[in-house]
C-alpha cells in the first residue's frame, strides 16, 4: 500500500512569486491531490533582515488567484525557532555536532591558504573532537559531523541515481550561527521531518543542499523524504529565464490579462507532458499529474505559447467563470445590459482579458474622441454622406440577421461594398475601426442609440 503523500512548498519571503516558483508549487500540489494527499504551505522566513511583509502577502494572494488550496494552516518558520534550538541541542548532547571557535581572522587565513595551494574552500575541522578550554571572545556556530570520505547516493525521482563524493562537496557545514539562528538546510530538515513531509519536488538548483540534508536526516534519525530535482526553466535564447525573457512575477501575469487557468495550464506544460495533449484543465491534471514524468532537461519559456493557451481558456470558459475573472479587475458584465450577448461577441477575437475590457468599453461608452489614424484612413466626404443616408433609412431592426439585411439592400440601393459603410460605421459607433461583427455591434446598441451616435459623429465632423 503506498504511503499517504505529503509535499510541499516552502518559499522565502525575500520577493515576489514567481512563475519557477509557481510550477514547483503546482507540481507539488498536483501529485497531492491526485493521491488525496497532503499539500502544505511553509513560508521559509528566518532571514529577518530580508523577510517582507509584502512579499509573503503576495505569495499568498497569488495562491488564491490561482485557487490552489493548501492543507491546514501556514507554517511560519519564524515562529519556530525554540524548536530548531531544541535540535541543535540534541545533536550537540549526542556528539553528532559540535561547536566551532573559529574566528573570522582563522577561517580567511584557511580560505587564503586554500586558495594558493589551488584547493577548495572548505573548513579543516579543527574544532571536530576539541576537548580544551573555548578562546575567549568568541561566539561559536555549531558544525554538524559530516562524513570525512565515501559517496551520499539517493535515488532521484526525475534524474535517477545521484552521487555525490564527499571529498567533493562537504565539509562539517554550519548548523547554527554565532547568533543562534539555525542555517537553512537545518530548518528544512527540522520542518520537513516534523511535517511528514515525504515527497519533495523543487528546483535542481537545491541539488547540492539534497547531500547535507540527508546527512541531517541521518543525524537526527529522520526518515528521509524522495527528492524530485526538476531542471530550470530557460529563455528562448536558452539562458535562465529572467525579467528580461518577460513577466516572471506571478501576479504581473494577472495585470496582463492572462487566466490562471491559462498560466497554470503553461506551466505544467514547462517539463511535464501526457501525450501530445496540449490542453489540460486542473482537475484532468489531478488524475494525470505524475512526477516521475517530468523532463530532466530544461523547458523553453514562450509567451506565444501562453498567449495561444490564454485565448482558448477566453474563448471556451463558461460565461460566470470569464466573469469571475473579469470581477477581478474591476470589470463586470452583470451589470451590463446583455452583457452575456456583449462578452460572447468580444471573446472570440480577445487575447487577453483587457482586450475584452476595453472592447466591452468602447461599445458600451459613448464615444469621446474617434481615432485620428482610422479617421484620416476610411473617412472621406461620400463615407460621410451614405452615413447620414444610413442613419436616416436605419429603422425597425432586432437583431444581426435583421441588420445584415437591411446593409446589404442599403449597399445594394446605392451600389456601395460593405467596407465604404462599415468602417465609417465602426468608428462613428465605438470611436474606432476594430471592433466584431458591425451587425452584432449594431444588435447590441439597438437602433436609438446607432442613430444618437452616427449623429454626433456627423456633427463633430462638420
Amino acid at each position: 500500500m503506498q504511503e499517504n503523500i505529503i509535499t510541499r512548498f516552502a518559499p522565502s519571503p525575500t520577493g515576489y512569486l514567481h512563475i519557477g516558483g509557481l510550477r514547483t508549487a503546482l507540481y507539488n500540489y498536483l501529485y497531492a491531490r491526485k493521491n488525496k494527499g497532503k499539500f502544505l504551505l511553509r513560508i521559509e522566513d528566518t532571514d529577518l533582515k530580508r523577510n517582507s511583509k509584502e512579499a509573503t502577502k503576495a505569495i499568498i494572494e497569488a495562491f488564491k488567484w490561482c485557487k490552489l488550496d493548501y492543507d491546514g494552516e501556514i507554517i511560519y518558520q519564524s515562529e519556530r525557532f525554540d524548536i530548531y534550538k531544541q535540535y541543535i541541542q540534541k545533536l550537540l548532547n549526542e556528539g553528532k555536532a559540535y561547536y566551532c571557535y573559529m574566528s573570522k581572522e582563522e577561517l580567511e587565513e584557511l580560505r587564503l591558504k586554500q586558495e594558493k595551494a589551488k584547493e577548495r574552500p572548505r573548513y579543516d575541522g579543527r574544532y571536530r573532537d576539541f576537548k580544551g578550554t573555548p578562546p575567549k571572545g568568541i561566539e561559536p556556530v555549531v558544525r554538524i559531523k559530516a562524513p570525512l570520505s565515501g559517496e551520499i547516493v539517493f535515488n532521484d525521482g526525475i534524474k535517477g541515481e545521484v552521487k555525490f563524493k564527499v571529498e567533493d562537496i562537504l565539509d562539517d557545514f554550519i548548523i547554527a550561527r554565532s547568533d543562534g539562528t539555525p542555517t537553512y538546510n537545518f530548518t528544512v530538515v527540522i520542518d520537513d521531518a516534523l511535517m511528514g513531509v515525504n515527497n519533495v519536488i523543487r528546483g535542481d538548483d537545491h541539488l547540492s543542499n539534497t547531500p547535507k540534508q540527508i546527512i541531517l536526516y541521518e543525524a537526527l534519525n529522520f526518515k528521509i523524504p524522495k527528492f524530485f530535482h526538476v531542471a530550470m526553466i530557460h529563455g528562448e535564447d536558452g539562458k535562465k529565464l529572467s525579467k528580461r525573457h518577460g513577466a516572471t512575477d506571478v501576479m504581473e501575469y494577472k495585470s496582463m490579462g492572462i487566466l490562471p487557468q491559462a498560466l497554470l495550464n503553461f506551466l505544467v506544460r514547462l517539463g511535464w507532458g501526457h501525450k501530445d495533449d496540449e490542453i489540460f484543465s486542473i482537475e484532468e491534471l489531478k488524475e494525470l499529474f505524475d512526477p516521475y514524468h517530468i523532463s530532466k532537461s530544461a523547458s523553453s519559456y514562450s509567451f506565444k505559447k501562453l498567449e495561444w493557451l490564454n485565448t482558448h481558456y477566453i474563448k471556451t470558459l463558461s460565461y460566470d467563470e470569464l466573469n469571475f475573472e473579469l470581477k477581478s479587475l474591476d470589470f463586470d458584465f452583470d451589470d451590463i445590459n446583455k452583457g452575456n450577448f456583449l462578452l460572447n461577441l468580444l471573446r472570440e477575437r480577445a487575447k487577453n482579458l483587457f482586450d475584452i475590457i476595453n472592447g466591452a468599453k468602447s461599445i458600451i461608452e459613448l464615444p469621446k474622441d474617434y481615432d485620428k489614424v482610422a479617421v484620416q484612413k476610411f473617412i472621406t466626404e461620400k463615407n460621410l454622406e451614405f452615413l447620414a443616408k444610413f442613419c436616416e433609412e436605419l429603422k425597425d431592426q432586432n437583431n444581426a440577421k435583421d441588420f445584415e439585411e437591411f446593409t446589404n439592400e442599403f449597399l445594394q440601393k446605392y451600389e456601395l461594398k460593405l467596407k465604404d459603410l462599415a468602417q465609417p460605421l465602426r468608428i462613428a459607433l465605438t470611436g474606432n475601426a476594430v471592433s466584431p461583427s458591425i451587425f452584432e455591434v449594431l444588435e447590441f446598441l439597438g437602433v436609438n442609440e446607432c442613430k444618437k451616435r452616427i449623429k454626433a459623429f456627423l456633427e463633430k465632423r462638420k
